[in-house]
């Protein structure tokens, strides 16, 4: 069997799942999400096993330690993964919902239902808590998922989607509605990418060469996010402890996130107070600074930046910092500069807060709390499957509601059209 039979057949068996799943009622998808929660739990030492495999691996082929970090997975990791396919089955099933009900002239009524997508194809690197995520989202939401990860985690998303697997088949489902591609090729990639007409969605995770990739060669729609080079703005009516907690957390909780801080814009009016004291944190957490010019003459043990490095997604421990001498000047800088994920306000003064909600055109604007809290998680969603940064359709931390899409349902009686 050649590559694109192998890929073809694998979107078949995908499709299979997805029209028995879309007939599942709600209650036996929750059923099934829990029997998966309970199995990556009880399968915990399996799993480390499988991932201490594609770590060492990774190791030897000399991948950053962002990329390690990203594919490593440990019990704290692993029972996130199991706790988001609990909290999702805990969620409202959207499936089925009737909205906007409204009776025309001629009596009959018009809603809007909302029904699966169908088959959702995930291309993702290096994550394997991705492999859970996606699918635990997916079933939710009435869709079977075609999970493409990255050869880096093989070992480790095998055996996770071996798990879901034999949960699926355990409650009466077809396992078809979690299918993976165990052929580590890229090649495989760009066979799937042009399955029209078997799979409906493309969502791609991982580091921008991917995404741009699967966008430019995909027959498919593509939901997406090239990079997440996000900003925390320091306003001079900024409470300077909450800010310093703020930038620090937003940079180093985890840095090779697409959540994570990588130009930290200060007031001028507070720089000299601000910025002394937040570098030296900086500092003993071994975080890499650039300067603007004013930076620099403020501080200078700091390193020049250039005007490129604006656009710099680091995912590392490396951060840029630019004084800026009005709130008018920060946005445009983040209009400027920023990808659209995630943006952050420091201040206390709701006219200047709301200035920036309204005008700064990201996924996700926050009021004095964390870029890193951009997450499907943290905003209710259970696990999420994405942040999208595109306009149509979603945009954000993408849910079982941003899985699914509306049809129109009349309910008549024996209206016709004159």
């Amino acid at each position: 069997m050649d590559l694109r039979e192998y890929v073809t057949g694998k979107a078949f068996e995908a499709r299979d799942g997805a029209r028995e799943l879309a007939k599942a009622s709600g209650h036996v998808k929750k059923r099934v999400l829990v029997g998966m929660a309970d199995a990556v739990r009880n399968n915990r030492a399996a799993i480390i096993a499988e991932n201490a495999r594609d770590v060492a691996a990774a190791r030897e082929k000399g991948l950053s330690e962002a990329m390690i970090d990203r594919l490593t997975l440990n019990d704290k990791r692993i029972e996130e993964m199991a706790a988001g396919l609990t909290e999702v089955s805990e969620l409202k099933d959207p499936v089925g919902e009737i909205t906007n009900l409204q009776r025309r002239p001629n009596d009959m009524m018009v809603g809007r239902m909302r029904v699966p997508i169908g088959v959702v194809c995930i291309i993702y690197e290096s994550r394997p808590n991705v492999t859970a995520d996606a699918a635990g989202l997916c079933l939710m939401a009435g869709n079977a998922v075609i999970l493409k990860g990255g050869s880096e985690a093989i070992h480790s998303n095998m055996a996770i989607v071996s798990l879901l697997r034999q949960t699926l088949t355990a409650e009466g489902l077809h396992a078809g509605a979690v299918t993976f591609i165990d052929n580590t090729q890229r090649a495989a990639v760009m066979e799937l990418i042009k399955l029209e007409g078997l799979i409906d969605l493309i969502i791609p995770r991982g580091g921008e060469g991917l995404i741009r990739s699967v966008t430019e060669n995909a027959r498919i729609p593509v939901l997406k996010h090239y990079k997440g080079v996000c900003h925390v703005f320091v306003d001079a009516h900024a409470n300077l402890r909450m800010a310093q907690d703020i930038c620090f957390n937003a940079k180093v909780q985890r840095p090779g996130t697409c959540n994570a801080m990588e130009t930290m814009l200060v007031d001028s009016a507070i720089a000299a107070e601000f910025l002394p004291a937040m570098v030296e944190r900086f500092r003993q957490a071994s975080v890499e600074l650039l300067g603007c010019p004013q930076t620099t003459r403020l501080l200078p043990q700091i390193s020049p930046l250039t005007e490129q490095d604006y656009y710099n997604e680091y995912l590392s421990l490396k951060l840029n910092i630019r004084i800026v001498d009005t709130l008018d000047e920060a946005i445009r800088h983040i209009a400027t500069y920023s990808s659209n994920h995630t943006d952050t306000i420091v201040t206390d003064n709701y006219q200047r807060a709301m200035r920036f909600l309204r005008e700064v055109d990201s996924a996700a604007v926050l009021i004095n709390a964390s870029t890193r809290l951009n997450d499907g998680g943290q905003f209710g969603l259970g696990a999420e499957i994405g942040i999208s940064t595109d306009k149509i359709h979603a945009r954000g931390p993408m849910g079982i509601e941003e899985l699914t899409c509306n049809k129109f349902v009349v309910f008549g009686n024996g209206q016709l059209r004159g």
